[in-house]
């Protein structure tokens, strides 16, 4: 090997390099301009099947990757955000979306129309714009901007070294032979196909590296066909690897991606080797590009179309292939609640840090939930002297301290993500918004601690006394109903509402306190239940201004 086949060797890894890297980064940039705009489509995801395809096909053009897209679909459907006929429309989606970087690639070799569109031409100017903008951009938007040329730049650029590596070789024997022993053998070539994307862990790279080799002229029609459909199959391997240790749920969903590829390779590398042996001539001859574009595209195109009805029937394969277990009893350290916060809060997400600060948030809201009735479940136990509901709190108690810890971890690592100061400023937020959850719960403890004295020591309030319980109870619990729901919905309404009810409390906190002092003096109330009473009207106050955090996070995102 001489010294020009190593620096041609070093070329296209450097290319190779540059065009994943360049990737990842202008996907990453795009993932932050979409922001919020991702965590919505979630909402949107219906039954719909037709919907639920667009979105999967917007979503991996976005990300730049089918495999990331499955891995998130996997990923929700483990936490119960999406069913399995849902992901199905959202895995074919991927398909079709992931074609566009295909496209992307190919855009140098459309024509002289498009001759500016050349690598070689703009991405050293895409490149030195981006870092202009990076460097000196003051916004947060220049800066993704600018992260997103950069990508793009160094993209072409790692195209334009790989196909310059490449084209001293055009010539040589061993590229002829080993593609015409792929186009030979249907089997061979999707192998192959299928092994290079498993290891570059993206059908995106894998169409690009066998896009350049067809710019040098030295990929033939019949092993490009076989090859683009093992990149689809190899495709499946990261949600595979993902499902791993998940759920069998989550085992169906990776299964109904490979199932889906398979069916779709088979129909495809039986029909391609049906007319490749009626027209050998089609099947020797080199393949651009651009076409290789068309055949990836219409490939994705043509298997959702054909499988689009049969999302059912997907569903009930991955039943068979993957079978059922008997259902796992919980640890005796763990409850239902605590089980599901953890399903949720699956890691896949992370494909996307738009839909982790999502499900994080929904995350929040649902311990601002189970929070919400142990604090209905304490005043009850306050006004009725239940036992039963006491020893319900102090449950409750514990798996609103689980969650906490769950929520506190699960966060800590979303904020290490690739976020937006948005998004940053979000995850901040919920940081307190789950310490403020926290300490409600124990205002909830504490307030069946106080109702567990009176039960023990034989006390009672008297009718005045227990009135103005139930007066400012109903008022705590609204406040905190809006709290929840302001975080939830983004509601400036809602916001409004809990500060309106956090005065409401303060005054009534105020003149209970000192009515309550008067008749102590005047003799009308038990000292030991006076003390008592006015414990609990403290730890109500407390829990209305710990809901009023809650909404001056949210009033902060607005």
């Amino acid at each position: 090997m001489s010294i020009s086949d190593i620096s041609n060797l070093f070329c296209f890894l450097g290319g190779l390099g540059m065009f994943l890297y360049g990737m990842s980064i202008m996907a990453d940039g795009m993932q932050k301009t979409a922001g919020s705009r991702m965590s919505s489509f979630l909402g949107m995801l219906t039954n719909n099947r037709l919907m639920a395809i667009a979105l999967g096909a917007l979503i991996t053009a976005i990300i730049q990757s089918s495999g990331a897209t499955t891995v998130m679909v996997v990923g929700f459907v483990s936490a119960g955000v999406l069913n399995l006929v849902q992901a199905v429309g959202v895995i074919m989606g991927a398909n079709i979306g992931t074609t566009i970087t295909a496209w992307i690639v190919s855009m140098s070799q459309l024509g002289d129309a498009f001759e500016i569109m050349k690598p070689s031409f703009y991405a050293p100017l895409v490149i030195g714009v981006g870092a202009l903008l990076v460097v000196f951009g003051k916004s947060q938007r220049k800066h993704t901007i600018g992260e997103i040329l950069i990508g793009l730049g160094l993209l072409f650029t790692g195209l334009d070294f790989m196909s310059g590596s490449i084209s001293p070789y055009t010539d040589a024997p061993v590229f002829s032979q080993a593609f015409a022993l792929l186009g030979g053998n249907p089997l061979l070539g999707m192998v192959i196909g299928a092994l290079v994307t498993a290891v570059l862990q993206s059908s995106s790279a894998s169409v690009g590296i066998l896009q350049t080799l067809a710019m040098n002229g030295i990929v033939t029609t019949n092993a490009a066909i076989y090859i683009t459909l093992g990149q689809n199959i190899g495709s499946c391997v990261t949600a595979m690897l993902s499902s791993a240790g998940g759920s069998r749920t989550a085992k169906r969903a990776a299964v109904i991606h490979l199932t889906f590829n398979i069916i779709g390779a088979v129909v495809f590398g039986v029909g391609g080797f049906l007319l490749f042996t009626v027209r050998p001539d089609i099947a020797m001859s080199n393949i651009t590009a651009v076409q290789i574009s068309i055949f990836h595209t219409i490939f994705n195109l043509v298997n959702t179309a054909i499988q689009f009805p049969l999302a059912n029937q997907l569903v009930g394969l991955s039943g068979w292939i993957v079978k059922e277990k008997e259902g796992e009893e919980l640890r005796p350290d763990e409850d239902a609640e605590t089980v599901s916060t953890l399903r949720h809060l699956d890691e896949r997400i992370f494909e996307s840090p738009a839909f982790a600060v999502e499900i994080a948030s929904l995350e929040v809201v649902h311990m601002g939930q189970i929070t919400m009735d142990n604090v209905k479940r304490a005043l009850d136990a306050v006004l009725t002297g239940s036992l039963e509901e006491i020893e319900d709190v102090y449950k409750i108690e514990k798996t609103i301290n689980n969650m906490e810890k769950i929520l506190t971890e699960y966060l800590i690592k979303v904020d290490n993500l690739s976020l937006t100061e948005k998004q940053k400023q979000v995850v901040n937020n919920l940081f307190y918004s789950v310490s403020d959850i926290e300490r409600i719960g124990d205002h909830a403890e504490n307030l069946a601690e106080l109702a567990n004295y009176m039960v023990s020591h034989h006390l009672s309030f008297s009718e005045r006394g227990m009135e103005d319980l139930r007066s400012i109870s109903r008022v705590v619990v609204k406040s905190y109903q809006y709290a929840i729901e302001a975080r939830q919905h983004g509601n400036m309404d809602a916001v409004r509402k809990v500060r309106q009810y956090e005065d409401e409390v303060d005054n009534m906190e105020e003149e209970m306190r000192e009515e309550h002092i008067e008749r102590l003096s005047s003799g009308k109330c038990v000292p030991s239940a006076g003390v008592v009473f006015l414990d609990i009207i403290t730890n109500l106050e407390r829990v209305s201004d710990h809901a009023y955090n809650l909404a001056g996070y949210v009033k902060n995102e607005l």
